[in-house]
Formats: C-alpha cells, structure tokens, sequence
C-alpha cells in the first residue's frame, strides 16, 4: 500500500513538473512572438507573468531585452526551470502582437488549457505575411499621403508614389535578402533621391524635398524608435538604448545616401537642382 501511494505521488509529482515546464515553455513562446515583431518589453514581461500566473506557476521570473528573453522558475515547492533564447531584432509584424495580447486576455478569462493555449501560440506564429504586391503597394500609398502631410502638391504626390513604389521592389528584392542593414539602408535613401532628382528634371513634381521626405518614410523605423522612448520611460533602460540605437543608425543610413547623391548631383551640375 505504501509503495502504491509512493508510486502514485511520484507520478502526480511528474504530472505537474511536465504542465509546469508547458506552461514556462508557452510563455517564453509567447513572448518571442511578441518581441520578434515589435511589442515593447512591459507587453512582452506582463503576458508572460500573466499566462504563469493562470496557471498556477507563481515563482516565474523573467528578464526581457530587446534581443533575448530569460526566464527562471523554481522554489522549494517548484521545480528548476531555466531558459534563455536569443531574439534577432527585425521588423514589426502588428498583427501578430494583437493576437497573442487577445489570447492572453482570452487566457485570463479561463477560455484556453494550456494545450489548447500551445496551438494557438502555434497558429499565431504562422500567420502569413502581407503579400509582397501588398507591402509595395503599401509603401506607394504611403509615400504619397506622407508627401502630402509635408506640404508636396499632386504632382510632388505623384513622384513620391513613384518612388515609393519602386524603393519597396529594391528593399524586398534586393536589400533584405542579400544586403546588410547599413548597406541596405544606405542604398535606399540614394535611389529614392536619384529617383525624385529624375522625376523632378522630367517636371513630374514641383518641389524635390517633398517628393524625397515622403518617399524616404517607408524605410523610417518608426516603431522601433518609439518603442525604445517608451522603453527607456519605463525604466528598460538597456533594451530601450539598443533599440534607440538601432533606430538612430538607421536614421543616418539614409541620410548618407540621400546626401551623397545630392552632394555629387550639386558638384555635377553646379547648384542647378538647388
């Protein structure tokens, strides 16, 4: 009888270190998808602690960066568990954030097991990516509608359509996968300018600043610059200055490459363009 109940607490006891470790395994799940498409740490610790919380695990412990997440649990009613996992910084990907914030509110509201919970972090993680025709039709529209916020007339609109149509083919076809991101960057801001200083020579705009600010957004990061302000307000100091620093070097990316192309066309042409 005694072996029996020894067996059978045995048993229970690897029962709930194996519903422990899926639940820490969700939440660092949760928490890669989250950071990896541009949530900012305070979102990316709260889900975590609250999917841990739910689900009866209450010595979680996690430390966010910009790049990693490191997750510890363990006390003298909990087992050990010890994760780390490296997080590459990449674009923004919105809609996946408000998934995975909608599944924890739904996790809170008790709707999910913590199986139910992993398909779903499953399916969130693979939700497709806005089709390429899409995001360069998206950079189009988005470079028009900038120009026109800055003060850019119709025909200012019309260049930076251009501009903005043929810069997002040069970042999907050529920059993101083949360039590095200082390369990339500056690359782009030298064929929006080249491209706006043809155009404005053809007399298909007015003013050349217009039409290069409101070409030039789509490669702007701004979501990563605002998060790391917000960061930095909380108190994430760390992770708030490397994603200030990612943002700030991307910044002067562009900038290089739209003043080199001003800079060389000024010296060719003596000042005509300006």
């Amino acid at each position: 009888m005694e072996e029996t109940e020894k067996e059978s607490s045995l048993d229970k006891a690897a029962a709930e270190d194996a519903q422990r470790s899926l639940v820490l395994e969700c939440a660092m799940q949760a928490g890669n998808i989250l950071l990896q498409n541009g949530a900012e740490i305070f979102r990316v610790e709260e889900t975590i602690t609250r999917m841990c919380r739910h689900y009866g695990v209450e010595s979680e412990s996690a430390f966010i960066l910009s790049n990693g997440i490191f997750i510890t649990a363990g006390n003298e009613k909990e087992s050990v568990y010890a994760q780390v996992r490296h997080i590459p910084v990449r674009g923004a990907q919105l809609d996946r954030v408000a998934a995975v914030n909608q599944l924890s509110r739904e996790i809170v509201e008790g709707r999910y097991t913590i199986e139910e919970v992993r398909e779903q972090l499953k399916r969130i993680e693979t939700m497709p990516r806005k089709t390429k025709r899409m995001q360069v039709l998206a950079s189009a529209v988005g470079s028009a509608c900038f120009c026109v916020m800055f003060g850019g007339s119709f025909r200012d609109c019309m260049g930076a359509f251009i501009a903005g149509f043929l810069l997002y083919i040069y970042v999907l076809e050529l920059s993101q996968p083949r360039m590095s991101k200082i390369i990339g960057n500056i690359g782009g801001g030298a064929l929006v300018t080249l491209l706006c200083i043809f155009m404005y020579r053809i007399h298909i705009g007015d003013a050349l600043n217009h039409m290069i600010i409101g070409a030039i957004i789509p490669l702007v990061p701004g979501i990563a610059f605002t998060n790391g302000i917000r960061d930095i307000a909380d108190g994430d100091y760390i992770a708030g200055a490397v994603r200030m620093l990612d943002a700030i070097l991307v910044f002067m990316c562009i900038a290089v490459g739209v003043g080199v192309v001003i800079t060389v066309y000024h010296r060719l042409t003596g000042g005509m363009l300006l």
